[in-house]
């Protein structure tokens, strides 16, 4: 057997002198050593900086997409193995190994603001195919200058414009200059994230005509991916398709989209032609068909939807259609912004790794599929930006690209700063990483980026024992904030920094324990009890009002367990009136949303959590459901109620942060939650409110599945458990009652509502 002894040994990274947007093809012809009936085994270990497509005699020697992905490409260039065995055996005469390649993030361009931010101006790609034979023998194909490069039918490839492809070119393009590019192999890293790959596809669901005449496509839901068809027309003939989440007065809803231009264009050669845009990808529900040739039937296009691969874990249903279409919106949102890393949004100039956004939703992702080795790609990233970042500051975002922008004079953001909930993110991702599937390893693997985020916020904490120094982003999209100014929130971003480093440095004092870093662990905690102390001592007042007065300030202080006793007790109170107050219409940002209904149901006002979470007048969850979303959006009015799209800069209608709330969904209304990390203990408890009479919820644990349906039956509560063999849970009822179970399924009768808390 012939194995490289170091990744890709021997391979040289090769590059073609061409225009950007070019995607060349490099190609080899081989005999091989021995007949191919002798072949015994193959494998193609490729990568690229870039996106590149393998292919063996014409054929793609994988299903999945875009590789290598998105890493931290200074330190972590994943390469990739494939068993090509049955392809390498089958074929006649000489092997052909092509290997196209594309832009993707490497040269990508990416960022807002006018960033235009490249890792690079050159990309490049290599590879090695070994071959085993049936004597024992082995042979061993490799990129060289030996190779031959010539221009691809992709004329223009970027993943925020689009692509196009012309079809005219594919017997063969211009003959390109092939050199060697330097790349440092250091750097190379085994595939361990999962693949990118087409997970579903999607036919139209009707045929528009704007008000202005033109052809638009409705697939009914918003994705991200791509379309792909197959057509015949005049040669030259150019269709061209451009894409956007929304319509505005009919016409596509192009200007959320800033500066991506999200059109692809092909071009016909002819005779019947086959097109797939595979170096880009979109966020769209609606496509703008030009130059479609005759007539455009439901029939004639389908969407692909394109995201890293993970299986679903987490499934909700209940007897309210629009939480159960938040849900969806949900599950939609994560699909779409978990490609190769978790993204804040898919379709506009950014698709960034923003910080801040996954540390608000981590646990919901995490119910919703196993996003493990997801996460945990991602989470290695962190770890080295962090470690390369000047201060060590966690990134806002991760791959932290934007090191590379370009932004015009006077742009700033706090990236030289530890900042509250973004760079949280260190810690709080690994706190649901671990709470969801209890791997002590990995743990260990993410403690070191934990240890350097505590450790970089002590310069920002002032004489008081706060973190009240350097720059926040806050309760981002406060609702109540203008549109032009997203930081501008009821709270006082001190207020929530405090609680968050509280947080932090609790979760790294318990993380500390489980790792047996007892030193750790005791200076953890003691930063935690003086951050405690110091938000009570400055924050709070003697009737136990929080400073800022506001719904955020108090979820935080509550769920992260900041106060205590009567204080906690008061809180709740206070927080309950202001929600009631507000007529149920939800008043928190980035920071406060993912807790608020955990801080007033976990304080005795479940039935005004249940009254918020299905309240329908903007702001609120079920606003954007009722105005037809499929995903979830960036603000909570990003269409108005007229149809218009919000004036603000940021107006995504795919980012799941605010659809956090799905967590309380599964484990409060549904009523499945870990008792300890990995599930290896359960807790079943179910709390029924006003406006849902049942609930059937479903996760796939490690040790097996886990369910819990229940149904208001007049004043009882019927309730239907299933754990799996061996794994113990208890179950505890609204009314108080208490059951110790052990694997199988059982069945419990009783009250349907808990005692109310007394005011």
């Amino acid at each position: 057997m012939i194995s490289s002894r170091t990744p890709l040994e021997g391979a040289t990274f090769i590059a073609a002198t061409a225009p950007e947007g070019v995607a060349p093809r490099f190609r080899i012809e081989v005999d091989l050593e021995r007949p191919r009936s002798e072949v015994t085994g193959a494998r193609l270990l490729a990568t690229a900086h870039g996106v590149y497509e393998a292919s063996v005699d014409g054929v793609l020697v994988t299903a999945s997409v875009l590789n290598p992905g998105w890493t931290s490409y200074e330190w972590r260039l994943a390469y990739q193995e494939y068993d090509v065995t049955e392809l390498i055996a089958r074929g006649p005469g000489k092997l052909l190994l092509e290997l196209l390649l594309g832009n993707g993030w490497y040269r990508g361009r990416l960022g807002f603001a006018g960033a235009d931010a490249n890792y690079g101006e050159e990309i490049s790609v290599a590879a090695v195919l070994e071959i085993d034979y049936s004597d024992g023998s082995g042979q061993q194909i490799v990129t060289s200058e030996e190779w031959t490069a010539e221009a691809s039918d992709i004329t223009r490839n970027s993943l925020y414009n689009g692509q196009t492809i012309d079809a005219r070119l594919r017997s063969g393009g211009e003959a390109l200059e092939l050199h060697a590019a330097d790349v440092d192999r250091a750097a190379l890293i085994p595939q361990s994230s999962p693949l990118i790959v087409r997970n579903e596809s999607i036919a139209p669901v009707e045929i528009l005509t704007s008000p202005s005449g033109r052809r638009l496509v409705d697939f009914g839901q918003n994705l991200v991916g791509w379309v792909r068809f197959t057509v015949s027309g005049e040669r030259g003939t150019r269709i061209r398709i451009r894409h956007a989440e929304v319509l505005e007065d009919g016409e596509l809803g192009v200007r959320p989209l800033r500066g991506a231009e999200a059109t692809d264009e092909f071009i016909l050669s002819g005779g019947l032609d086959s097109f797939e845009p595979t170096f880009t990808f979109h966020g769209f529900r609606y496509i703008e068909v030009e130059g479609w040739p005759g007539e455009l039937g439901l029939d004639s296009l389908e969407a692909v939807v394109v995201h890293s691969e993970m299986e679903r874990t987490g499934y909700f249903t209940c007897s309210e259609p629009l939480v159960n279409q938040l849900v969806h919106n949900s599950v939609w949102g994560q699909k779409g912004n978990f490609l190769s890393v978790p993204t804040d949004c898919p379709q506009r100039d950014e698709r960034l790794g923003w910080t801040g956004d996954l540390a608000a939703y981590a646990a919901s992702a995490n119910f919703q599929f196993d996003t493990s080795d997801f996460l945990d790609g991602w989470l290695r990233d962190l770890l080295e930006e962090t470690r390369h970042a000047e201060g060590q500051f966690v990134p806002l975002v991760v791959p932290e690209v934007l090191k590379y922008a370009h932004f015009p004079e006077g742009f700033s953001l706090p990236w030289h700063r530890a900042t509250a909930v973004w760079g949280d993110a260190a810690v709080w991702v690994p706190q649901a990483l671990w709470w969801s599937y209890g791997d002590a390893e990995r743990l260990a693997d993410y403690y070191p980026a934990m240890v350097m985020h505590l450790e970089s916020i002590e310069q920002d904490i002032s004489e008081t024992g706060l973190w009240d120094r350097g720059n926040q982003l806050g309760d981002w999209l406060d609702p109540d904030a203008p549109p032009e100014d997203p930081a501008a929130a009821k709270a006082d971003p001190s207020v929530v920094a405090t609680a968050c480093l509280y947080r932090s440095a609790s979760f790294a004092a318990e993380a500390a324990d489980v790792l047996g870093k007892t030193d750790d662990a005791q200076r953890w905690r003691a930063l935690a009890a003086r951050t405690r102390a110091a938000f009570v001592e400055h924050y709070v007042d003697a009737d136990g009002v929080v400073r800022s007065d506001c719904a955020t300030v108090y979820a935080l202080a509550i769920s992260f367990g900041v106060l205590d006793g009567d204080l906690r007790d008061a809180a709740g109170r206070r927080l309950a009136a202001l929600v009631r107050a507000s007529g149920y219409r939800v008043t928190t940002g980035f920071a406060g949303t993912p807790f608020v209904t955990w801080a007033l149901s976990d304080t005795g006002h479940l039935e005004d959590a249940y009254r918020l979470l299905l309240e329908r007048e903007s702001p609120s969850w079920m606003y954007p459901v009722v105005m037809g979303a499929t995903t979830v959006w960036e603000r909570w009015d990003s269409m108005l109620p007229d149809g218009t799209i919000n004036s603000g800069e940021m107006t995504s209608f795919n980012h799941y942060a605010l659809g956090a709330v799905v967590d309380w969904v599964y484990q409060v209304v549904g009523g499945i939650r870990p008792a300890s990390p990995g599930y290896a203990s359960v807790r079943i408890q179910p709390q029924p409110g006003p406006g849902i009479d049942w609930a059937e919820t479903t996760y796939r644990a490690a040790s097996g599945p886990v369910s819990c349906a229940w149904r208001v039956e007049g004043e009882d509560l019927r309730v239907e458990v299933s754990v799996p063999a061996g794994v113990p849970a208890e179950v505890i009822l609204p009314d108080g009652r208490r059951f110790d179970v052990v694997g199988g399924s059982h069945e419990f009768v009783g009250p349907a509502s808990a005692p109310e808390p007394i005011d």
